[in-house]
């Protein structure tokens, strides 16, 4: 991975992050005025969770990165504007969650992600 040319998006950082359960890392990548629309059981796509600005997106990814999970970046794609990545995770009792996350980027960073998560049940 690495950084794509037309965009200015670090894909590595974005490996970094996840896989080395580092919400600072990853919230470097996020606009000051970046926003998250979460949507997952608990959040249905017609409510969904939404985090604005960076600090508060921190402090989702804080809490998520500093449980007992494995976290992988399955695969990222970048086109012009737009970037899109599955991220998979593990607890140690073997649930499993899988993400998958579409963002908008402006200047090399995250300002828009529409995430879905699904668990185990």
């Amino acid at each position: 991975m690495g950084t794509t040319a037309d965009t200015g998006f670090d894909t590595e950082t974005l490996r970094r992050g996840i896989e080395g359960d580092s919400a600072d890392t990853l919230a470097s990548l996020y606009a000051d005025d970046a926003e998250i629309r979460l949507v997952n059981r608990n959040a249905q796509p017609s409510n969904p969770k939404v985090l604005h600005g960076r600090d508060e997106i921190r402090a989702m990814l804080a809490d998520v990165y500093s449980r007992d999970l494995t976290h992988k970046l399955e695969q990222c794609v970048v086109e012009g504007d737009h970037a899109a990545y599955s991220e998979s995770c593990r607890y140690p009792d073997g649930t499993r969650v899988l993400s998958e996350s579409m963002l908008t980027l402006r200047d090399g960073k995250i300002s828009e992600q529409i995430m879905i998560e699904a668990w185990d049940e």
